[in-house]
């Protein structure tokens, strides 16, 4: 029998909804056996978070600075056919706690010479995280094998909004009874088990060259061309960020809290003032460099990892 790993970090239990889903028939397949790691942060992350703790975790979060975690379960030196890894985005960035398990001595040696599945639950943008984690898997030796992505459904600026009540106030509903739902639809959870039939023979057969084409067939990626330049200009605002706050002490570090309410103020002043300029920008240089985005939505399609640039 086949045996496959499972890791994954879910601060509101979303994403353990959608691994569950996405494993159902690869456990009731009878043909592989399915090792669970949930990860557990030392020192847990805090939900419903307070905004000053939301913010804190930015720096960390961003510039990929791990947190030590709970002595993992799984046994590193057993044998797996193949690693799923399944991860939330928090600032363009896989989340602090899958950060730590990808700069494990453990990873390296369960991810060397295997495919590896990603899964991932956002709430809209996640080709910058996704890059980080494809360098991490690459270079503990492991071959990025197929991606499924879960988004929110909601529109830009309402889903901000409906994300952050739900995270400062520990409530899944509509915000106000007027906005969207938070987080990713029920439906789109529930049917995420025909990813899970895909990967079954791929993990029972070792052939994994198709998978993430039949994956996509099934809906498993949708590269939204303006996030590709929307991200890409928030990565270079967040890099000055992180390291201004940085500069100012670790996490937790009352020296710091002025930096993080200003980056809160920010924060603020990008989603209701910065971003509908940004919405309009991006669209005239989707127009004028259409080429190069068509090129690029094609690359996050295909989860190919081309190295840094």
């Amino acid at each position: 029998m086949k045996k496959l790993l499972v890791v994954y970090y879910s601060q509101t239990g979303q994403l353990t909804r959608i691994v569950h889903s996405v494993l159902k028939p690869i456990a009731d397949s009878g043909q592989v056996e399915v090792v669970i790691e949930e990860l557990q942060p030392q020192e847990p992350y805090p939900f419903p978070w307070s905004a000053i703790a939301f913010a804190d975790a930015f720096p960390e979060s961003f510039q990929q600075r791990p947190c030590r975690l709970k002595p993992f379960r799984f046994d590193p030196n057993a044998h797996y056919d193949a690693v799923l890894l399944a991860y939330q985005v928090w600032y363009l960035s896989p989340s602090i706690p899958v950060t730590a398990f990808l700069t494990s001595a453990e990873a390296a040696r369960v991810m060397r010479n295997r495919p590896v599945t990603t899964l991932i639950g956002c709430r809209n943008m996640w080709l910058q995280a996704h890059e980080k984690v494809k360098e991490h898997i690459v270079t503990l030796g492991g071959r990025p094998a197929g991606n499924i992505v879960l988004m929110d459904r909601a529109p830009n600026l309402l889903g901000v909004i409906s994300i952050a009540a739900w995270m400062l106030t520990g409530r899944k509903e509509r915000y106000l009874k007027i906005f969207p739902k938070p987080g990713i639809a029920d439906e789109d959870i529930e049917t995420a088990d025909r990813f899970g039939e895909i990967l079954v023979p791929a993990i029972d057969s070792g052939d994994w060259s198709s998978v993430q084409s039949e994956l996509n067939r099934r809906g498993a990626v949708r590269v939204v061309p303006a996030y590709i330049l929307f991200e890409q200009r928030i990565s270079k605002i967040f890099n000055i960020w992180a390291k201004f706050i940085d500069s100012k002490g670790g996490p937790g570090d009352p020296a710091r809290r002025t930096r993080l309410r200003a980056f809160i103020a920010y924060l603020l002043a990008a989603v209701f003032l910065i971003a509908p300029v940004a919405t309009v920008v991006t669209s005239v240089l989707q127009r004028l460099k259409r080429k190069k985005i068509n090129q690029m939505v094609s690359y996050f399609a295909e989860n190919r990892y081309r190295g840094k640039t």
